[in-house]
């Protein structure tokens, strides 16, 4: 099942929009305090070590959502992340693709602070990967391989200017999918809310 990425996309904005509707205050009484909702957006770039291949690069973007009503330092955050890696070997006419697109949903604690705060989480996510092969010298021409799978995710990183409208991140992200294993670098911009 291949999905693309323009409509992951489509599907994350709309589970963020859809939480964030569900936080607004149901009675005007309650409309002078606010419940939660959108408290920022999260763009980043990735180093992608995935089981039995080298690094390569991956995108990712998510929302952080955040309920009053639960823990004040929990945020939820709906995420969408994809790479692509490609090979092309001309002494042997072989060319290889892999891709992934992931659709995830995290909640992360973040721990008190100023100038920066650590965070820990842990999430599920969906992957859609793809392996394409075209190696007509050695008889196979245009095969792909797609498949769906779940898995556990855990993150630990450093926020900083997390209480200004800009900030950024670091962070090290664990993808438990069997036999897709994957461990991230992720470097990222925040808006805050």
């Amino acid at each position: 099942m291949r999905v693309s990425f323009p409509r992951l996309f489509t599907i994350a904005a709309t589970m963020a929009a859809l939480f964030a509707a569900s936080t607004r205050p149901a009675h005007a009484a309650e409309a002078a305090a606010p419940v939660g909702g959108l408290t920022g957006i999260d763009a980043m770039t990735a180093t992608v070590f995935q089981q039995d291949q080298s690094s390569f690069s991956g995108l990712a973007i998510r929302a952080r959502l955040h309920h009053s009503r639960l823990l004040e330092a929990i945020e939820f955050m709906p995420t969408l992340e994809y790479w692509r890696n490609s090979s092309k070997v001309d002494a042997f006419n072989l060319r290889a693709t892999r891709r992934d697109a992931t659709l995830g949903a995290d909640a992360r604690w973040m721990f008190p602070g100023e100038a920066w705060r650590g965070y820990l989480g842990t999430g599920f996510a969906v992957h859609f990967l793809s392996d394409e092969v075209d190696a007509p010298t050695i008889g196979i021409n245009d095969r792909t391989d797609s498949l769906t799978k779940g898995g556990l995710t855990f993150l630990a990183g450093v926020a900083f200017g997390s209480k200004e409208k800009l900030g950024s991140f670091v962070e090290v992200k664990s993808h438990l999918v069997s036999d897709f294993r994957q461990l991230k670098l992720n470097l990222g911009l925040s808006w805050n809310h």
